[in-house]
């Protein structure tokens, strides 16, 4: 039921300074007792007095609440409630000097301090130095309410509002109604609609310079956000933009184009090498790209000489210590990575990449150098620690990483390594490959592990492709697979995978068999057979847990087969409510036992984007649940859970780095915009004991042949040939 009230504040339960929401309990005539409002309110303080509208709400616990929509203060009316919210509010104020203030100037002195503050000075104990403080902190106060307001009429969520003061301050609506644009370019999560609406209800006009300039920046963060590219075609740009906001003036939005251009937002350039004219980068990834090349340049052409005859004598030593013997191909891998002061090895499963990387962190320590392990996630970072029994951390821990600072170790504060070795480098974006080539000094050598034909990053970039295609890194491609891997099912169809072939049905019986390729072509006899197979089949046949082992791997979120309707289905099989608590978020409930997933990088709560944990308790009442990521307990409250999601079924994208003793894998027509070989290959290479895949077999052609669909638009690979044919010429 709506409301309107008026309300001195009585005390602040709850505040959060990053989205303003707030907790207050106020007094309002005609109701009776002390009244619990909550919402995007900002900083409040006992004793103001406000004009709230919003819906009344019975929480389970807390009883009944008023939701504020929309608010505005007034003065306090009495004198009481003025002394409250002056030694509340004000910097440097406390009762006594409130009291003072009142009794000289009575509820005048708020206008007064609007108005003619120095008056103020006229109260014993009040300096120039704490007038300054009292004065901006009642400023900044007010003027962050105010944003609020108007950012909620024109229906930008309020949540935003400190951010946007911080960047903005005192002229924060100022330059918003100039241009609201701004936003979706200065403060991340409010995108080009958002900006869009504000503005047009500002009365910007559809062609408005601000607007085609500001749609052309966002389809350019689009095309790095979904494909991952590094640039785009401008013509391919400007029908975007045309298509997205309905202005086919070609005249107006190259105009858009060369004012981005001049103002550095953007930067374009010719690229013959890929019959590219009018490439259009992002300016933050044209400066990535001749960045990355240039300090790649330095670190290989710096010597930093390690003994050949040191490394050889060693192999043999590492060889009797790990218990195997190296083929030649993994010897000289071995050997060269040592030897060599940026070094790539790649290559598929069953070629030996782990059984290399251990040799070569064991050889290194042999040589006395300080080695360093990392990885893109932390699930990654884990098997790497696993493989070679040496301490790994993701690349963001190594480099100290805070959203508030950004990476600690950078150009001005190096690492302490002599070498840095990388695994799951096809999950390595440009912008964090940047990063770390700032945070190595010139003497350290880099090892780069990663399989190529993988999915490349979440992130814009081709990283690990770039420098193999760049012909400038050394490296080792490893094409034999060992004898042991040839009895894997798994293995071969991978590698039948990245050929474009049908994959072959394993010709044991369970639980040897380790490979099903099952033919279904209707999508909701797909989703069936994928609840009887991961609920029934492979625990009976397998003896593997479905909730802990099994994963299934979808290329959408969408469909009969997307990880939405499957998350719910296999749910309700695996961890039925039966009377226990349970949260809702959107379209995930969590229950007790459930698996999640987290979606977003959390630096406090040391929990990142690809972890997965165990719901372990739940308070309905609260609004709050507690999970368990490998020993991590963490608190998530109600405005957290948009963090999580339900894990049961999980996008092949977020399985990188990952592995598990079962994954079952839809392969639909409905999927066909996602279905690609590397995607495949991907999903497959995640099972270590078990893959079944089910599904279409047109489906599965289509993903077998589709190599180009996903291939990014970078320019990395030429810029360090440049850069190295340079150098060579002088």
């Amino acid at each position: 039921m709506t409301a309107s009230i008026k309300a001195e504040v009585q005390s602040v339960v709850y505040h959060n300074p990053d989205n303003g929401y707030a907790v207050v309990r106020v007094r309002a005539k005609d109701e009776p007792g002390v009244v619990t409002v909550v919402g995007c309110l900002g900083q409040l303080t006992p004793g103001e007095f406000l004009e709230i509208e919003g819906e009344w709400k019975t929480h389970p616990k807390f009883g009944r609440q008023l939701e504020a929509k929309n608010f505005k203060q007034t003065y306090p009316a009495t004198v009481n409630g003025v002394v409250r919210f002056l030694k509340s509010s004000l910097k440097g104020v406390g009762e006594k000097t409130a009291e003072a203030l009142v009794q000289r100037f009575g509820v005048a002195v708020l206008d007064i301090l609007d108005t003619d503050p120095d008056r103020l000075l006229e109260i014993k104990g009040i300096t120039k130095k704490r007038l300054e403080g009292m004065v901006e902190s009642w400023r900044s106060q007010r003027e962050v309410k105010s944003l609020i307001v108007f950012l909620h009429s024109h229906e930008v969520p309020p949540t935003y509002a400190a951010r946007i003061f911080k960047i903005f301050g005192a002229q924060s609506e100022e330059k918003l109604r100039a241009n609201p644009y701004e936003l979706a370019y200065l403060i991340r999560g409010i995108g080009f609609r958002t900006a869009d609406n504000m503005a047009l209800k500002l009365g910007f006009e559809p062609d408005s310079p601000e607007r085609i300039e500001a749609a052309l920046g966002y389809a350019l963060i689009m095309q790095g956000e979904r494909g991952g590219h590094m640039f785009c075609p401008a013509e391919t740009l400007l029908k975007q933009c045309a298509r997205m906001i309905g202005v086919d003036n070609t005249d107006l939005l190259e105009e858009g184009l060369e004012t981005l251009e001049r103002k550095k937002r953007v930067h374009m350039e010719n690229l013959p090498e890929l019959n590219v004219e009018r490439a259009v980068f992002l300016m933050a990834n044209y400066r990535a790209e001749r960045e990355i090349a240039q300090r790649l340049y330095g670190l290989i052409s710096h010597p930093t000489p390690v003994s050949s005859a040191a490394v050889k004598r060693a192999l043999p030593k590492i060889e009797s210590a790990l218990g195997f013997d190296l083929s030649s191909e993994q010897r000289d891998a071995v050997f060269q990575a040592c030897v060599n002061k940026v070094f790539i090895i790649t290559g598929g499963p069953g070629t030996g990449k782990t059984t290399i990387t251990r040799a070569i962190v064991a050889a290194l320590s042999q040589l006395k150098l300080k080695v360093k392990l990392a990885a893109p996630t932390g699930r990654a970072a884990k098997r790497l620690s696993d493989a070679t029994g040496e301490p790994a951390q993701t690349l963001h821990r190594l480099l100290l990483y805070s959203p508030e600072h950004g990476f600690y170790h950078c150009e001005d504060q190096k690492l302490t390594a002599e070498v840095l070795l990388i695994d799951e480098v096809s999950m390595l974006d440009a912008q964090l490959f940047l990063a770390v080539l700032r945070a190595l000094p010139v003497t350290c050598r880099l090892i780069l592990v990663g399989d190529v034909n993988q999915l490349p990053s979440v992130g814009a970039g081709n990283v690990l492709a770039d420098l193999l295609h760049s012909g400038r890194v050394p490296k080792a491609v490893l094409t034999h697979i060992f004898r042991q891997a040839q009895e894997s099912s798994i293995v071969v169809n991978a590698h039948r995978f990245n050929a474009g072939q049908f994959p072959v049905n394993s010709g044991k019986e369970p639980p040897e068999a380790d490979f099903y390729w099952v033919p279904q072509e209707d999508p909701m006899r797909v989703q069936h057979a994928i609840l009887e197979t991961v609920c029934e089949r492979i625990p009976e046949r397998y003896g593997l847990d479905p909730v802990r082992d099994v994963q299934v791997l979808t290329p959408m979120h969408k469909g009969e087969v997307g990880t939405t309707a499957l998350n719910q289905l296999l749910q309700e099989r695996l961890n039925p409510r039966a009377g226990r608590p349970e949260l809702k978020r959107g379209y995930a409930t969590f229950r007790p036992g459930d698996r999640v997933l987290q979606l977003r990088n959390n630096y406090d709560k040391d929990v990142f984007n690809g972890d997965l944990g165990w719901v372990r308790e739940v308070d309905p009442e609260e609004g709050t649940l507690t999970v368990d990521f490998d020993g991590n307990l963490v608190a998530f409250d109600a405005t957290e859970l948009e963090d999580l999601t339900l894990a049961y079924a999980v996008s092949v994208h977020k399985s990188q780095g990952c592995e598990y003793p079962a994954v079952v894998v839809p392969v639909v027509t409905q999927h066909y915009v996602l279905l690609m070989r590397n995607l495949l290959y991907t999903a497959l290479t995640r099972a270590r004991k078990l893959a079944v895949f089910i599904g279409s077999e047109k489906a599965l052609d289509i993903g077998l042949k589709n190599v180009t669909s996903g291939a990014r638009m970078t320019y990395l690979a030429e810029r360090i040939r440049q850069i190295f044919s340079s150098n060579l010429l002088h």
